[in-house]
């Protein structure tokens, strides 16, 4: 499975996602879009969104930290 979590260092929804993706042992990629302009080209690209969290889950693209969507998508238990 691939997660990648587009965030910014001062983002508590960012931290929260990958609180909830650590607890739930999913592996991850973290791009920092602040320090990344590739990242975040892509991440307007790939969500039409500028703002972070956005998670893809195996090109899966979820806006903000979605619990439900992310529980759903990674077929984990919440």
């Amino acid at each position: 499975m691939a997660v990648t979590v587009y965030t910014t260092p001062t983002c508590s929804h960012c931290t929260a996602a990958k609180r909830f993706l650590k607890e739930h042992a999913v592996p991850f990629r973290e791009l920092d879009v602040t320090r990344n302009p590739a990242a975040a080209k892509e991440l307007v690209r790939r969500s039409g969104q500028m703002g972070v969290p956005v998670i893809d889950v195996n090109g899966k693209i979820i806006v903000g930290f979605d619990r439900t969507k992310l529980v759903q998508s990674l077929g984990i238990r919440g």
